[in-house]
């Protein structure tokens, strides 16, 4: 039997721990519970560090869509060389983090 891979790393999923469900499109866009996959925590993570809510909404709400931008590219090379168990917080872009500075009161 061939365990469940990770969507977005194709990694083999390891412990509970290190795993968690991602909504294709966000709860709070009107996402459903049948849009979720399951996915490395760390992979899930790096997902929400490079996209918006809003972005994941309108445009990254596939995992072929997700997969076809350059930062997660770079990500998959670089994760895949780390066990399935492997987690380190990952830092958010300097795209998002200027975005949510331009976007304060």
């Amino acid at each position: 039997m061939e365990k469940e891979k990770c969507l977005i790393c194709n990694r083999v999923l390891g412990s509970e721990a290190t795993i968690s469900k991602h909504h294709l499109t966000p709860k709070s866009r009107g996402g459903k519970n049948s849009e979720l996959v399951t996915l490395h925590n760390i992979c899930h993570q790096k997902i929400h560090s490079v996209f918006s809510i809003k972005e994941l909404k309108d445009e990254y709400h596939t995992i072929g869509k997700l997969l076809e931008h350059e930062e997660i590219k770079k990500f998959i090379k670089w994760v895949a060389k780390r066990h399935p168990d492997f987690y380190q917080r990952n830092q958010t872009t300097n795209r998002r983090k200027l975005e949510y500075l331009t976007k304060r009161p």
